[in-house]
């Protein structure tokens, strides 16, 4: 893109690639990430990983960014294969033939869709109901109950990003509600949930093709899915929350303690990082760079087989040595020590990493839930993303180390947790 700027350094303004409205300037997070020569994965090193016909070196690129992110000219193209949509092993070709499926199968049922509610795919939306729960003109239950939801879609569009350029054409936010839409329609099991909204957002903006976003975003809700599935007294992300008060309790048992005694030992407080991983603490361009971390760090080489099988039993951690090169950081050790459990994603040690750094603040001041939320706000706009990832590690590392411990000697466990 044109009128990029550099620094002395040789890192790049990122707001060329997603300029902030005039207006909003004030009100958005400081940009932390620069793309940065030798650190970042260029369009350069990103094409030189690929063979002749295609395979892709994921070891090289997962090192790559883990060191500095994922340049933007490419980010689109680096996510889909770190979300699982293609495999690394395959080749041009075959990958070309899954995108061109996926296209057709996109496009089928957003003609399903439109055949329900024309406006979609017309490049505008709604944010008014259309329907009401009573109207006994649609006898199908999946229809009206999807009908019901598109509006809260429409008025979610409105509130998204809205600091961005991006999201001043109309047309750029039909886009978002009619993935929104048809994922919504797809997935009626759990439908659509507000925060979907955040997580499709970046989705929309660096892939051009409406389909091909629509499948990256549908291939993240497969990480994510059930922290927005809520039933009668119970929310999805609770089971996450669940594994961060073991974490905590487990390494830092004064401050667990003090949490319990303010009434917060259920740790709501952290719902929505979890809920949309971080969106809110950090600038557009900074929430990126923290995802595809993550993302690179999560990666295990069996997730495209995975999703591709629709298996919720098979052991994608099974992996042998070759394999165990091209898992990401964070999954090489989980793989090593055999923690299966899913509700111990990368993002509940990043939330317990920022938990610890406000440690003392905590133990000091908080005095009550409201204390707790206040302290935890001034993150906003100040964490860094590859600090904040690399604390996780060491927090992991931590939370493994002790867990074994745990399990090997509980009698000299407790005596210690309690002293």
């Amino acid at each position: 893109m044109s009128g990029i700027l550099f620094h002395k350094y040789g890192g790049e303004d990122l707001d060329s690639y997603y300029p902030i409205r005039p207006e909003c300037q004030a009100d958005v997070p400081k940009v932390r990430f620069k793309a940065r020569a030798g650190k970042t994965l260029s369009a350069r090193r990103w094409h030189a990983a690929f063979s002749e016909d295609g395979h892709l070196d994921i070891a090289k690129v997962l090192r790559r960014i883990q060191r500095g992110g994922i340049h933007p000219s490419i980010k689109g193209l680096v996510w889909e294969f770190l979300l699982g949509c293609y495999d690394p092993n395959s080749t041009f070709e075959e990958r070309n033939q899954i995108r061109q499926q996926r296209r057709q199968q996109y496009a089928a049922w957003k003609t399903e869709c439109q055949n329900i509610v024309p406006i979609i795919g017309s490049g505008k939306f709604i944010t008014a109901a259309i329907v009401t729960d009573d109207d006994g003109t649609i006898s199908d239950k999946k229809v009206l109950q999807w009908m019901l939801g598109l509006h809260q879609i429409g008025l979610d569009v409105v509130r998204t990003d809205r600091s961005l350029v991006f999201y001043e054409s109309e047309t750029n936010q039909a886009k978002l509600w009619d993935v929104l839409a048809i994922y919504s329609w797809v997935d009626n099991d759990i439908g659509y949930v507000q925060g979907m909204n955040d997580i499709c957002s970046p989705m929309i903006v660096l892939l051009e093709n409406e389909a091909d976003a629509f499948w990256c975003f549908e291939h993240t809700m497969r990480r994510l899915r059930e922290n927005f599935r809520t039933n009668t007294g119970m929310i999805g992300v609770q089971s996450q929350l669940s594994t961060l008060s073991q974490i905590i309790r487990t390494i830092d048992p004064k401050l667990h303690q003090h949490l319990e005694d303010l009434d917060g030992g259920e740790y709501l407080f952290a719902f929505r990082m979890l809920m949309v991983l971080f969106r809110r603490e950090f600038s557009f361009v900074d929430a990126l760079y923290l995802w595809e971390l993550m993302w690179a760090m999560e990666y295990n080489p069996n997730i495209f087989s995975l999703y591709e099988s629709n298996s919720s039993t098979s052991d994608g951690r099974q992996v042998n040595d070759k394999q165990l090169k091209q898992c990401g950081k964070f999954e090489r050790k989980n793989v090593k020590t055999g923690q299966p459990d899913k509700t111990s994603a990368l993002s509940v040690f990043l939330v317990a990493s920022v938990l610890e750094t406000k440690n003392k603040k905590l133990l000091r001041e908080a005095k009550g839930l409201d204390d707790v939320v206040k302290i935890l706000a001034d993150i906003t706009g100040n964490l860094d993303a590859k600090k904040a990832c690399n604390e996780a590690l060491k927090i992991q590392k931590k939370y493994l180390s002790k867990s074994a411990k745990q399990f090997l000697y509980p009698n000299v466990w407790w005596h210690w947790a309690a002293t």
